[in-house]
């Protein structure tokens, strides 16, 4: 071995430290909601700018936050430590401190809230009770004394923040109601989103036991958590399928499921891997959000055109 691989590696400038702490590949499960509510909002003729940026700015910082808040919360719990089988966490690594963590975490929820105003004047107060529940759901997830994350209840948490209330909330602040549609097109986004989680669980199951963290992986075992993450991606391809078939909309809104083989690839790899293996996996599903979402959202805005199209010319 030579003296320069025996070297150790470079610790990451302060600011890469805090990127890493933003966990930036995370991001895909807070902006494709926005996506796919603000297509819902053109198909219902109330596609508005401001407010679909406002909620994309929001939604982006309230995740940061919250990775902030478990980067630091799972440390002070003793769940990361130095045999974590997921990507370096800033806190756990000595590159940022446990008191300047929380620091950026309440000041990331803080310019949150500032958008947030924003949001009230435009759509009502009800933006006040989303955001403060939003924020304080964020904290609790890893923090507090009955943590979500840590009894079970991430996968929930997950489905209704990242599904319905953020694809729903930015359909609300275009609209100023929540229609049929924007409900429906919420479920895959929230199953795909929790998706990522069970997979992140069934990777940390046996260290997640050993520090005393229930989540379902712990709770139900192996076997059930992958029949979870095979559910979840079925209801995530059943929606467009039903809206395709039930309602007034065309079959553009049929183009998510051009992403089947990675699913599918997906369901094989997660049932058979294990540990660090399942790192792959989790990018993977994340990356299956992406194109899930950027499909489906480019499928309701095509079918809404065509029926323009239709409309004009009869």
């Amino acid at each position: 071995m030579t003296a320069a691989a025996s070297l150790p590696e470079p610790h990451p400038s302060l600011v890469g430290s805090w990127l890493l702490a933003a966990r930036p590949k995370t991001l895909s499960a807070a902006s494709v909601p926005v996506l796919v509510g603000s297509a819902c909002a053109f198909a219902l003729g109330g596609f508005r700018l401001g407010p679909a940026l406002a909620a994309l700015a929001g939604a982006l910082l309230l995740q940061i936050g919250a990775n902030f808040a478990n980067d630091v919360y799972d440390y002070e719990k003793g769940a990361d430590t130095a045999e974590r089988l997921g990507p370096t966490r800033a806190v756990q690594a000595g590159l940022i401190s446990p008191s300047a963590m929380k620091r950026g975490m309440y000041l990331v929820f803080a310019v949150s809230l500032t958008i947030g105003v924003y949001l009230t004047v435009v759509a009502g107060p009800i933006i006040v009770a989303i955001g403060a529940l939003s924020i304080a759901s964020a904290i609790a997830y890893t923090g507090g004394p009955y943590p979500l994350g840590y009894n079970g209840l991430g996968d929930v948490f997950v489905f209704l923040f990242f599904g319905l209330v953020a694809v729903c909330g930015t359909v609300f602040v275009q609209l100023g109601q929540v229609p049929a549609l924007a409900l429906w097109c919420s479920l895959p986004v929230g199953a795909l989103a929790t998706a990522i989680l069970v997979v992140n669980n069934l990777r940390d199951a046996e260290q997640d036991a050993r520090v005393g963290k229930r989540t379902l992986a712990v709770r139900w075992g192996r076997r059930a958590v992958i029949f979870e993450y095979g559910l979840l991606l079925a209801l995530s391809y059943a929606v467009p399928l039903f809206l395709a078939t039930s309602s007034a909309r065309g079959r553009f809104v049929l183009l998510p499921l051009l992403t089947l083989p990675l699913a599918r690839k997906l369901m094989r790899a997660v049932a058979t891997e294990q540990g660090r293996a399942l790192n792959a996996r989790l990018a993977g599903t994340a990356k299956l959000l992406l194109l899930f979402g950027l499909l489906f959202a480019l499928g309701i805005v095509l079918d809404q055109l065509q029926l323009f199209a239709l409309g004009s010319t009869s």
